[in-house]
C-alpha cells in the first residue's frame, strides 16, 4: 500500500474498506454488481479529537490498525492514487474487532 498523504482532523478518522467475498456461502461465484459493500475496514489514521466546549480534545477510542464496522452510510468515499478510502466521523464506528 502507497503511503497516504491525508491527516483526518478533529474526530475523523480515514478507513480502508477489506475485500467483499467473491462467493457465497454455497460456492456460488458474485459479480461485483452483487456484491454488497463491507462494513468493515482497517484504520489508516486518526485525528486528533474532537474538540470540546474547555477547549481541550476528547481522546480518539480507535487507533491506527484497528479493524472495524461501520454504519451502511458512513463516512466520505475518496479516491487517491486508484485506490478507494472513506473519511468518517469517529461516532460512525460501531465496535473494534478483536
Amino acid at each position: 500500500m502507497a503511503k497516504l498523504n491525508i491527516k483526518p482532523l478533529g474526530d475523523k478518522v480515514i478507513v480502508q474498506r477489506v475485500e467483499a467475498d467473491q462467493t457465497t456461502a454455497g460456492g456460488i461465484l458474485l459479480p461485483d454488481s452483487a456484491k454488497e459493500k463491507p462494513k468493515r475496514g482497517i484504520i489508516l489514521a486518526v485525528g486528533n479529537g474532537r474538540l470540546l466546549d474547555d477547549g481541550t480534545r476528547s481522546e480518539m477510542q480507535v487507533k491506527k490498525n484497528d479493524e472495524v464496522l461501520f454504519t451502511s452510510y458512513a463516512g466520505t468515499e475518496i479516491k487517491v492514487d486508484g485506490s478507494e478510502y472513506m473519511i468518517m466521523d469517529e461516532s460512525d464506528i460501531l465496535g473494534v474487532v478483536n
